[in-house]
């Protein structure tokens, strides 16, 4: 049996070294925030009422995440494609942001492509590759993502930016004090759950064992819709574990009938509840009633809160927590975190089938 406590298993498991971008999250979104403060946009992109990001699993994400948290803005709208084609709606009125870490995911190159053949602002983020070419190719602007890792751990670089871009577009008031806050709060709940603090008073670990041999279902609403949708991917990249996740008021109207059966099944279902203040009274009584019902129906369920200070503090402490209950979740199952050998494998056979 693996003992978390025990730093040198995490030099055994661990040999791509995850943690160190566990570590350093609170500094990627403190250096991806001053770039993209000083990152020049075309005056015009302001003359929109839409945003659509393009991408994919971790290059996705920051897109999913910023229409939680602009989400009651008049405008822009924002929209997340995660597909080959381009919606029908965009027009001159619509900034499209290719967002592709590698710069190769066929799915936002495809879009892309279609989106230079239309009258709408387009922006890139990228590391560099065929989209970066495409982009410069097309006198696009290219915001380029200094970080090396698996996309996923570039968490500050998909979404951070894409705040300070509204914020110099006009559309957002100055979150300068807002992005500090949240970057004290990351490092604070670092020292928290960090390798070094013992399962005893260490949240994530503790989670993470509760989840270990489990199926996790992760239950989020509002502005924490998307950071389930971030446990869910973490999980599942991570720890190569199965996950899903649903979001409150809907899963009150379907879900909750469903657990029943199979039987089988509820010794080997674990319920994470995201919860924070800022979510609507009433679904903070749903939160309440369906913990009810889970226990009625004797499924392993725990409620996190976040207690950050505002709602951007509140979205990324709880997914840093996710992140590294992922990753001790990983190491309880003694496999590497870093590969996706699954995703590589379904890569290369789609590279086959032109």
């Amino acid at each position: 049996m693996v003992d978390l406590d025990d730093v040198q298993v995490y030099k055994r498991l661990d040999p791509a070294n995850m943690l160190e971008h566990l570590h350093s999250l609170p500094q990627q979104c403190h250096t991806a925030w001053r770039k993209a403060k000083d990152f020049n946009l075309p005056q015009d992109y302001a003359a929109i009422d839409k945003v659509v990001v393009l991408g994919m699993g971790g290059s996705a994400i920051g897109g999913s995440l910023l229409r939680n948290f602009v989400s009651r803005l008049t405008k822009p709208i924002v929209f997340v494609t995660r597909d080959y084609d381009l919606p029908a709606f965009i027009d001159d009125r619509t900034l499209v942001v290719a967002s592709s870490y590698s710069g190769n995911t066929e799915e936002t190159l495809s879009a892309f492509s279609q989106a230079l053949e239309v009258k709408c602002k387009k922006l890139a983020m990228t590391t560099g590759g065929k989209l970066k070419a495409m982009a410069e190719d097309a006198n696009v602007p290219v915001f380029i993502i200094d970080h090396s890792s698996q996309p996923r751990a570039a968490l500050g670089y998909s979404f951070i930016p894409l705040i300070a871009f509204l914020q110099k577009l006009g559309f957002l008031k100055d979150k300068t004090a807002e992005v500090e806050a949240m970057i004290q709060d990351l490092e604070k709940l670092l020292g928290e759950v960090k390798e070094t603090m013992p399962t005893s008073s260490n949240q994530a670990k503790q989670l993470a064992a509760k989840l270990q041999g489990k199926i996790a279902v992760i239950y989020g609403a509002g502005i924490l819709s998307a950071v389930a949708r971030r446990w869910k991917t973490q999980i599942n990249e991570n720890s190569k574990s199965w996950a899903f996740h649903e979001t409150f008021p809907e899963l009150n109207h379907n879900a909750v009938v469903g657990y029943h059966f199979p039987t089988e099944l509820t010794s080997k279902v674990y319920v994470v509840l995201l919860r924070c203040p800022s979510l609507h009274p009433r679904t903070l009584i749903r939160y309440r009633v369906t913990s009810e019902l889970l226990e009625q129906n004797s499924i392993s369920h725990e409620i996190i809160d976040s207690q950050g200070k505002g709602e951007l503090s509140q979205m990324m402490r709880l997914i840093c927590l996710g992140d590294w209950v992922s990753y001790y979740l990983a190491i309880l199952n003694e496999i590497d975190p870093t590969p996706v050998k699954a995703i590589d494998y379904l890569k290369k056979r789609l590279s086959e089938t032109k």
